[in-house]
């Protein structure tokens, strides 16, 4: 009985060997590729976000946005119930918003973690802040 086994080892190692590179090799390299896709995807996603980073960005009640302020060109940030100047689209362009004032609504403050070295423990900063404003225009319907 043991010589029967011996004879059918190289068939058996042969057969493991090509059901490895037949449907093992394919499968690891194909969720290799879907992995690599996802990860590439999430990142495309997270810098299709950053546009708006550091900034304070001006939105409609419908969440539309209206304009972006780059935060270090700030001195302070509006509170509700300020009223702002905002450019808005331009008065030549074919957007909604018009420049001219709009009323603060409240504003959301967005911190996000400091992961650089020599950083303090649970160290955060303000990475974007979203105010909701309203016009005060009687000819634009915002």
């Amino acid at each position: 009985m043991f010589e029967y086994w011996i004879h059918i080892s190289p068939l058996g190692t042969f057969v493991a060997t090509a059901l490895w590179f037949g449907i093992g090799l394919p499968a690891m390299i194909g969720a290799y590729y879907q992995s690599w896709k996802a990860r590439r995807e999430a990142r495309e996603a997270r810098e299709a976000m950053v546009h708006s980073a550091d900034c304070l960005e001006f939105v409609s009640g419908e969440g539309r946005s209206i304009n972006l302020v780059p935060l270090d060109t700030l001195h302070s940030l509006p509170r509700p119930g300020d009223v702002v100047m905002l450019p808005g689209h331009g008065v030549d362009a074919e957007g909604e918003f018009l420049p001219g004032a709009f009323l603060v609504e409240h504003v959301e403050h967005i911190y996000s973690r400091v992961e650089t070295g020599g950083s303090r423990p649970q160290e955060a900063r303000l990475s974007k802040a979203v105010a909701q404003v309203t016009s005060l225009h009687t000819s634009a319907a915002v």
